[in-house]
């Protein structure tokens, strides 16, 4: 299936569509077709928030278009013309295109024309010319022979890794020491030669190590998702070398035998006990090695690489952060078990399975590709809660968002007397939110039966007790009492003998 996200997003980066081509594992005419519907229909990247990769299918799908048929160069015929002096590729394109001109053929553009060239001379065992632009790409790859630590504890000989990164244009090198190869290591190298280089080429090469491509089929390569992540954040693009082809990336191959005899060969004497000693030596030996004149031209690695350095895109405000990935089940509490903490998604899908992004400070929650929710990650008490109020239901939103000043301040709209009675409840309880569920009981019976009613019956309650409860407010509305006028025996007395019985009391009454 055409990725046409990462297309947008890599014409964005300035790759050309042969490039892209083969970034993606498609054909140019389908990046063409791609990119001028995208035009068409005002589509670019950063593609709006929220479309899904179904939505942008449906608005790109270009219709299929029939291949045109170009005229095929005798690319033994260029080969053997390159060998002599000041012939160039793009001459002998031009020369080709002139001939399919004169006979009315159809030229492949001179993208295609080196790609099939260099196809050739892989096949063919042949010397290609390689013209590399500055900034353009960062090969990458493990180095075959291996230094050494030894166990301060055991005395025992652990084996490093060398990672090595170079740029072709300038031949800038960067070289760093592991003790495994694992994807957090090739990950962290990555980070760790950007950082050094300051900038990001616009294609990263790499082999087929699994910790950065999947597969590499005919038709289809498959990306590690955290490799895919990395590249995406720095906005590179990943091309992996084709299997079996290690001149796809001869300067890498060439730096990793220099470096394994320069670096390696002058450090096989010393003796390390950790791998920071061991990178310090390492270092130090690059930049001798960076900083030497070359054997066949002016300048040096350092030099070339000071004109190359403008041509490299910025590094981004954070370095990337590695990834796990895990899927949970959103419970019916809406909140999914992350390293037994909990976290909440929208209320609306309980019960459904989600993709978990999980970093050393945020998760973030996935459905059919498209996130729909993130969380600083929690630490320490096992068992705690982050939960987002937009992702509860209505009816717990309403109750989390009530407090004991929102409660008088309606009280206080209804009048003094139901104020009076709100505040009176509410400093009853030892924790105010235990209070909660009785104030909003007593406010809504204002929906019931009216605001004035209920003033009303406050007003009464009052009378009785300091301290009404919903059950008294609720008696007194019931039964009408709220509408009874006091009579001069219904007044309470203020008597501090307390309640007195009248003479009338005893009237009729035998001695």
């Amino acid at each position: 299936m055409t990725n046409y996200r990462e297309i947008l997003r890599l014409d964005s980066l300035g790759l050309n569509k042969t490039q892209i081509a083969d970034a993606c594992d498609c054909s140019r005419t389908t990046v063409i077709a791609v990119l001028r519907r995208a035009e068409e229909v005002g589509l670019c990247y950063p593609l709006p928030e929220g479309i899904s990769d179904k939505e942008l299918s449906m608005k790109l799908h270009p219709s299929a278009q029939s291949k045109p048929m170009y005229k095929m160069p005798d690319y033994e015929y260029v080969h053997k013309e390159l060998q002599k002096s000041g012939v160039t590729l793009k001459l002998l394109w031009l020369e080709y295109c002139e001939k399919c001109r004169e006979n009315g053929e159809l030229p492949y553009q001179s993208t295609q024309f080196n790609k099939y060239y260099s196809d050739y001379a892989i096949k063919t065992n042949a010397t290609m010319h390689l013209n590399h632009k500055p900034g353009e790409i960062m090969q990458v790859d493990w180095a075959g022979d291996t230094a050494s630590v030894i166990d301060t504890v055991t005395g025992e000989i652990i084996p490093a890794y060398l990672f090595v990164a170079s740029l072709p244009y300038s031949g800038y090198a960067y070289v760093e020491a592991f003790f495994s190869m694992n994807q957090e290591c090739w990950i962290a190298a990555h980070v760790n030669a950007f950082k050094y280089f300051g900038g990001v080429t616009r294609i990263l090469q790499c082999d087929n190590l699994k910790t950065g491509v999947i597969s590499h089929g005919r038709t289809e390569v498959t990306l590690n998702k955290a490799y895919s992540e990395m590249a995406e954040h720095y906005g590179t693009a990943i091309l992996p070398c084709r299997v079996r082809s290690p001149k796809d990336k001869a300067m890498v191959e060439g730096t990793v035998g220099v470096i394994t005899n320069f670096v390696l060969g002058a450090l096989r004497n010393r003796r390390f006990l950790s791998l920071p000693e061991l990178n310090e030596a390492i270092w130090e030996r690059l930049g001798i090695l960076n900083n030497a004149p070359f054997q066949k031209r002016e300048g040096s690695r350092a030099a070339a690489f000071a004109d190359e350095k403008a041509f490299l895109l910025p590094l981004p405000p954070r370095p990337f952060e590695l990834s796990e990935w895990k899927i949970a089940t959103v419970a019916p509490n809406y909140h999914i078990s992350v390293e037994k903490q909990n976290y909440s998604v929208p209320y609306e899908y309980i019960k459904q399975k989600v993709d978990v992004r999980i970093t050393k400070s945020t998760i973030e929650v996935f459905f059919g590709g498209n996130r729909i929710a993130s969380h600083p990650r929690l630490y320490g008490r096992l068992n705690q809660y982050s939960t987002v109020e937009a992702h509860m239901p209505p009816n717990h939103q309403q109750y989390i968002q009530w407090n004991g000043e929102r409660f008088v301040k309606w009280a206080a709209k209804i009048g003094i007397n139901t104020k009076t009675a709100v505040s009176a409840i509410l400093s009853g309880y030892k924790i105010e939110q235990q209070g909660y569920k009785a104030c909003m009981g007593i406010l809504k019976l204002a929906d019931k039966y009216s605001p004035e009613r209920l003033e009303n019956a406050c007003k009464k309650a009052l009378t009785f007790t300091p301290r009404p409860s919903l059950k008294n407010i609720q008696a007194i509305l019931s039964s009408g009492q709220d509408k009874e006028q006091p009579t001069e025996k219904e007044k309470p007395t203020t008597s501090q003998y307390g309640f007195t019985r009248g003479a009338e009391y005893y009237v009729g009454r035998k001695n």
